[in-house]
């Protein structure tokens, strides 16, 4: 089998450490400690094996990146390696005085993210009093600071109605882009999945309010639109298909095809204090494992759209279906899709309390 292409993107998750407890956090129900994360000198040995492998992007992400004192100095080492670096923050620990050393350092781009446009609700499913104006004065001192920026929005079940106002906010704030992400259902999306899964009508006129902002703003900012799966006919293809494009290293190092992968049971998962990142690339076999299309069941394997979509989430396979490998269950014609039916259908009338992780585990 011949090498697949260079991944265009490195997501590095600097830490799991966040003064924010988002119920849908992407990071693992199990967080890596503080006393195993990579060095200073292993990232950076990191972002130059990446830059030699073809790797363009470097997405510095945690929990929060800005926990790592030496976050000025991996954006420095991804501008010397010629990579162009984008900061994903909550931004709650961005002032004037941090923000100046990272746009001296070379940083080219900044996702800020935002639980809503209420504060009181946005505290709330932050789990942080206060956070909310820590955003908004963060914004503005990246604004002022010339950087561009993005804002990312997760929406759910208890922000879907205020997707409007997100944009009005995304608008007065100078946003050059914004994403509004449903959640995905997996990790923490899924333990909380009953508080978080908006019904067929909110998803409805938060694809109305998505494209009546596209027109009114074309030219001017970019929307970036994402629905949540449950409610799709097929599934999206995962991170741009399994090992294809995109590969993520984690505090202590271990390299995924996604930041979700380590959910799946029975595999192993290598790391770059072992192994190259072009090792791992090519030939681990967590990397191999769903490359591809010869892996794939019925009736997947007789889709017209298997490249296209490439299987869809192994995770969310796992997590519906119980096998990684199964069809994704959110297609219609997978076998077990009658679990993403009556996901929807149990979906209680009011939500539950969230969930959150606990501080000092990680």
């Amino acid at each position: 089998m011949s090498s697949p292409p260079p991944p265009m993107s490195l997501l590095a998750e600097l830490t799991h450490r966040c003064p924010l407890q988002c119920p849908y956090c992407s990071n693992p129900l199990m967080l890596d400690p503080r006393t195993q994360e990579l060095g200073t000198a292993e990232w950076c040995r990191v972002l130059d094996e990446a830059a030699q492998m073809g790797v363009l992007q470097v997405h510095f992400s945690g929990g929060e990146p800005m926990a790592r004192p030496d976050l000025p100095d991996l954006v420095r080492h991804a501008a010397k390696a010629g990579l162009y670096s984008n900061l994903i923050t909550s931004g709650v620990l961005i002032r004037p005085d941090t923000l100046q050393v990272l746009a001296d350092a070379g940083l080219d781009h900044i996702q800020l993210s935002f639980q809503d446009v209420e504060a009181a609700s946005a505290d709330r499913i932050a789990n942080m009093a206060g956070a909310h104006a820590k955003k908004l004065e963060a914004a503005r001192l990246i604004k002022a600071e010339g950087l561009p920026l993005t804002l990312n929005f997760v929406i759910h079940r208890q922000n879907a109605e205020r997707v409007p106002a997100m944009l009005e906010l995304a608008e007065q704030l100078g946003a050059r882009r914004v994403e509004i992400a449903h959640t995905q259902y997996y990790g923490w999306g899924l333990l909380n999945r009953d508080a978080l899964l908006p019904d067929r009508a909110q998803i409805e006129a938060t694809s109305e309010a998505v494209q009546a902002a596209r027109t009114r703003l074309a030219g001017r900012m970019s929307i970036d639109f994402v629905t949540p799966d449950y409610y799709e006919d097929r599934p999206k293809p995962c991170m741009g298909g399994w090992g294809q494009r995109f590969l993520n290293v984690t505090p202590t190092g271990r390299v995924l095809p996604c930041h979700a992968a380590e959910s799946i049971p029975n595999v192993s998962f290598p790391s770059v204090r072992d192994s190259s990142l072009t090792a791992i690339w090519e030939d681990a076999p967590i990397f191999t494992l769903f490359r591809g299309t010869e892996w794939m069941p019925e009736p997947c394997q007789s889709c017209a759209f298997k490249e296209e979509d490439w299987g869809g989430c192994r995770c969310q396979a796992l997590a519906l279906a119980g096998k990684a490998d199964a069809a994704d269950p959110v297609c219609h014609m997978a076998p077990d899709h009658d679990r993403v039916v009556q996901a929807i259908a149990q979906r209680p009338a009011t939500p539950p309390p969230f969930r959150y992780r606990r501080f000092g585990n990680a």
